[in-house]
């Protein structure tokens, strides 16, 4: 084989014998991390969610780098499915402006909330999800669930934001110009409990971008692969991605980040 090989037989016992360099040993032991954060995910998250689990943990390494180890243990994501046209909007209420401006960055919790619904099939019929996210931290702090998207099940979403909601801060929260949000007694939830209403300008669907964002991967990480019976069936699905997937792994990613900003101040 050597001499076919063109390859010195003395070479060759000397690869054979050659014990694995650092940077072998540490793709190794990533390599083992990487299986277990996919198999927690469902097997769903690919290499730009991983690299972020990765860095979290305070991995420094390349997403080219994450990329390649997952290729070489055939670790995959689910495939983004293409989007579908726009709906009808209603008439946004007097006084109610575009606060956000597609600026998604907060500076504090409680201070940016963004809300929106989605529909999600079953083998029994439709079932619409209304969440409010935290541009803080991410966090799903509202969530509704039924089988008709009526302004009651949004209202109830934004009672659960409320009920965890500390400090003194009016948020400003931001949605689309569907029905359930320009209702009037929507509108008056919000000014009830001190929220800022904002909304979205007519056809510009980037100006509610974080909420459709979350739709987006919490469908190609956890609905596009399954194929509900049951209404019941999703709803238990869904409550698990909220809260024993999604939640805690922005609470770790954002007590990871408070960590590294904690050490940068202690620095001398």
């Amino acid at each position: 084989m050597c001499r076919c090989l063109k390859v010195s037989t003395s070479g060759y016992y000397a690869w054979e014998s050659r014990r694995p360099s650092p940077r072998q040993l540490d793709n190794d032991r990533l390599a083992v991390r990487m299986k277990e954060i996919h198999t927690d995910s469902g097997g769903i998250i690919g290499a730009p969610r991983m690299h972020e689990d990765l860095q979290a943990e305070g991995e420094k390494l390349s997403l080219n780098r994450v990329a390649r180890l997952m290729a070489k243990h055939q670790l995959q994501g689910w495939p983004r499915k293409k989007g579908r046209g726009s709906k009808r909007s209603s008439v946004r209420p007097a006084g109610v402006r575009n606060h956000l401006k597609r600026d998604f960055t907060a500076q504090e919790p409680d201070s940016k909330w963004v809300t929106d619904i989605t529909e999600v099939k079953t083998q029994q019929g439709k079932l619409y999800l209304c969440v409010v996210l935290d541009l803080y931290s991410k966090l799903v702090i509202g969530w509704s669930m039924h089988h008709r998207q009526d302004r009651q099940m949004v209202m109830r979403a934004v009672e659960m934001a409320v009920w965890q909601k500390q400090g003194t801060v009016m948020p400003i929260l931001h949605s689309d110009r569907g029905s359930q949000f320009t209702s009037g007694d929507y509108q008056r939830l919000l000014k009830q409990h001190d929220l800022v209403s904002s909304m979205s300008a007519v056809g510009h669907c980037a100006d509610n971008a974080a909420c459709e964002g979350f739709f987006g991967v919490m469908k190609r990480e956890r609905i596009n692969p399954k194929n509900y019976r049951t209404q019941d069936e999703a709803r238990s699905d869904i409550f698990d991605y909220i809260e024993r997937f999604h939640n805690p792994r922005m609470r770790r990613r954002l007590a990871a980040q408070d960590q590294r900003f904690s050490a940068l101040l202690n620095r001398p």
